[in-house]
């Protein structure tokens, strides 16, 4: 695409070189920039792209979009030198148009919430998997097409960046794909990064406290989650949440609203529960179904609950929904188990708030037939009002508490500990072990037969983001490293007798 035909649909104004070039791409990373693409200057956090123009010229940039207007007359170029009002939106724009709005050829689903993104996105996609329809999910776990992960080179964000996002949407459409469910975080959002992705329906889960320090305040956090209900064409709304309520009061859009309590279209009853399995009663408009639900908890109930909502919103039948829900996954990192020969049920989580840490603590608790063994922290640089809160979670229902290392970045991670212990009531049992991987082996071969040890924090998550290194690591391997050594030695300890 010519730079010409780019840009005629954006204000801008343009100093220097030709506008006659062709643009392949767009990137804001000049060691990144190829010959072909657009470079766009942007302000990061610890970097000014300003600095780097002169790199990605060196690249082969064929243009520079900047939007401190000053800078036209300061800047000496060989490439046109492009003024927008606003850079982030300008990407946005400029990388659906390269490659040719493909979100407008599929239905997109948007989910947004502070709990549960990735498992209801992952749900929504086996449901429709289920229903025989080709659908791509895209958010924190990665990219999957049909529960298969593409293997592909992009920046990992729960919210893709638009160079990215809209390339791999490019991808959907070659290879068929129909639907198409995404993540859409509260950065993600209020960074621009899905202003020009075509949403047919956005989905509103909950609000709870996290991000502040991102954002600057809840209420700034609060306005970035409603920016979906501006881009989506209609919202499904979780009735029991008072802030989605509220999104609904205030939007004219259609709306559709879920949950396990009354006021709601879509309203899921808990009839009965077992140790790992839920029977429920879908109760709608649109119909009435009683189905097995291949799990337990509130907040897994919410989950399904918003899934099927959202399935049902897109025209297919409850009773083949229903059908399909009873074969439902949670996807890697929530509440996985992991079967061991020690007699322990061992899981590891996501769960990084207060809320989702509530939720896995609360439903383990009614199923755990020995001590309920937790192993977490806290992440440094943020949301430091919610370590003390944490703490006062993990103590009502914890009985034994190993406290690590959680991404602690530039902060001490005995400093971050020490405000969550804060939170303990003055018994609490529990003991302080900074590295990660001595915590979790100490919390596996310390504990008795029958014991629940949860791993919380990161999920699927393969690394540890220190003050001046990020490491490798992994909850999931680490704990099988250590069952390994422990059947070893189980095994040596019998050829010796």
């Amino acid at each position: 695409m010519q730079l010409a035909e780019l840009l005629k649909d954006w204000p801008c104004t343009v100093k220097g070189g030709s506008i006659r070039v062709e643009v392949n791409g767009v990137e804001d990373y000049a060691q990144h920039v190829k010959p072909g693409d657009l470079f766009v200057v942007r302000k990061g956090r610890k970097f000014d792209g300003y600095q780097y123009i002169d790199l990605a010229v060196k690249n082969g940039a064929v243009g520079v979009v900047i939007e401190d207007e000053t800078q036209l007359d300061q800047l000496k170029l060989s490439v046109p030198l492009i003024w927008v009002p606003n850079c982030l939106k300008f990407m946005s724009f400029s990388a659906a148009k390269i490659y040719r709005f493909p979100a407008e050829a599929m239905q997109v689903i948007a989910i947004t919430g502070t709990n549960g993104k990735t498992t209801v996105s992952h749900f929504i996609g086996q449901l429709l998997q289920a229903l025989h329809k080709k659908v791509m999910v895209i958010g924190t776990n990665g990219v999957f097409i049909n529960g298969e992960e593409l293997q592909i080179e992009y920046e990992a964000l729960t919210t893709l960046q638009p160079k990215h996002l809209h390339k791999i949407l490019q991808y959907a459409v070659r290879n068929k794909v129909q639907y198409v469910v995404l993540e859409a975080s509260s950065m993600g959002l209020s960074t621009h990064r899905l202003d020009d992705c075509d949403i047919d329906i956005g989905v509103f889960l909950n609000l709870a406290e996290d991000h502040i320090e991102d954002h600057g305040s809840y209420e700034k956090y609060k306005q970035s989650k409603q920016i979906l209900a501006q881009l989506a064409d209609k919202l499904v709304l979780n009735g029991d949440d008072s802030f989605c309520r509220t999104v609904g009061l205030q939007s004219k859009k259609k709306k559709t609203y879920f949950g396990l309590g009354n006021r709601v279209n879509y309203q899921l009853q808990l009839l009965a529960e077992g140790n790992h399995h839920s029977t429920c009663c879908l109760q709608s408009d649109k119909g009435q179904k009683v189905f097995t639900l291949p799990f337990v908890g509130e907040h897994q109930l919410q989950n399904a609950i918003a899934a099927i909502t959202t399935v049902s919103e897109l025209g297919f039948s409850i009773e083949n929904i229903c059908e399909a829900a009873e074969q439902l996954r949670l996807p890697k990192g929530r509440l996985e188990s992991i079967p061991n020969h020690l007699n322990l049920s061992i899981y590891i989580d996501y769960a990084h708030t207060e809320a989702a840490l509530r939720a896995i603590l609360k439903t383990l608790r009614k199923t755990a037939k020995g001590d309920l063994i937790l192993v977490f922290s806290c992440g440094g640089d943020r949301d430091k009002h919610k370590r003390i809160k944490m703490g006062a979670v993990a103590t009502k229902y914890a009985d034994m508490i190993y406290l690590t290392t959680d991404n602690p970045r530039s902060e001490d991670p005995a400093y971050i500990n020490s405000q969550i212990a804060a939170g303990f009531i003055s018994t609490q049992k529990y003991e302080m072990i900074l590295d990660r991987a001595e915590a979790i082996e100490k919390a596996i071969l310390s504990a008795k037969e029958g014991d629940t040890i949860v791993i919380a924090g990161k999920g699927h998550e393969t690394t540890q983001t220190f003050k001046d290194k990020e490491i490798y690591f992994s909850d999931y391997e680490c704990v099988q490293s250590v069952l390994a050594k422990s059947l070893k030695n189980k095994v040596d300890d019998c050829q010796s007798q």
